[in-house]
């Protein structure tokens, strides 16, 4: 590789470390951490294999750019070293990253209305407002939850329930969601917990859900494509909050 090739690489990672940092700061800022848990990845190799996630039992607010982990998916020795991830993260995001290259960035964490939402026998998103149908089509399903996934079993098992689709609710668990930028998971995120908001209040009235029609709910899904450049607005505004208030997620 030429130096300015190397450059450019290590330049690119080093933006992508500062999203992503920037990502966690705001994940506890909403409130969608857990304790030390949870997890979040992004790629930075073409195959998808080499890929930055935070490090064992970090809390969100306090993560920096450079504390990022840079792992390898198929570096089957990856757990044994110091300083090896969460053992569920690897699993998870190393099967991810490995079996589905295209979801270049991914947010697992467990928000209150979407693991809410985890929890019914029915987790699906039915169309019943604009932010719901913002997701038809486009959310997988598992019922298939058998505790901690830290098999590599379990990971791959995941890494196919997810296949080409943007989000895998989790039965019994929570919700990960992919993206092919920072900013692009960041704001489906943001939307899918408004979301299962909206529908667990609505499940509590006990009135009956007035769904959409199906052509109606893919009209509406499909005019959100119009609005693909909010998601870069949104977090380079929220990124601005914390550059305003603590950058030290840049460090």
């Amino acid at each position: 590789m030429s130096r300015t090739l190397a450059a450019a690489d290590a330049t690119a990672e080093h933006r992508l470390r500062i999203d992503l940092a920037a990502a966690f700061r705001l994940a506890a800022q909403f409130g969608w951490h857990e304790s030390v848990g949870n997890h979040f990845s992004a790629a930075v190799s073409e195959d998808g294999a080499r890929f930055l996630m935070n490090p064992k039992w970090s809390h969100f607010s306090a993560i920096r750019a450079r504390d990022l982990l840079l792992l390898n998916a198929h570096d089957e020795a990856t757990m044994s070293r110091p300083g090896a991830p969460d053992a569920t993260a690897w699993c998870l995001h190393g099967a991810l990253h490995r079996r589905v290259p295209e979801a270049r960035v991914l947010l697992h964490c467990h928000p209150a209305y979407a693991t809410a939402l985890a929890g019914l026998k029915d987790p699906a998103m039915p169309p019943i407002d604009q932010n719901t149908a913002l997701f038809h089509g486009q959310v997988a399903v598992d019922l298939d939850f058998g505790g901690m996934a830290d098999t590599a079993a379990e990971g791959e098992r995941i890494a196919a329930a997810l296949g080409a689709r943007a989000v895998l609710m989790m039965g019994n668990h929570g919700v990960t969601i992919a993206g092919n930028t920072v900013a692009e998971a960041f704001e489906r995120l943001y939307y899918f917990e408004r979301a299962a908001k909206t529908l667990m209040l609505a499940y509590a009235s006990g009135q009956p859900l007035n769904v959409m029609p199906p052509d109606v709910a893919l009209r509406t899904a499909s005019a959100w494509r119009d609005y693909r450049g909010m998601a870069d607005a949104h977090f380079a505004h929220l990124k601005s909050t914390l550059d305003a208030t603590d950058p030290s997620y840049r460090d």
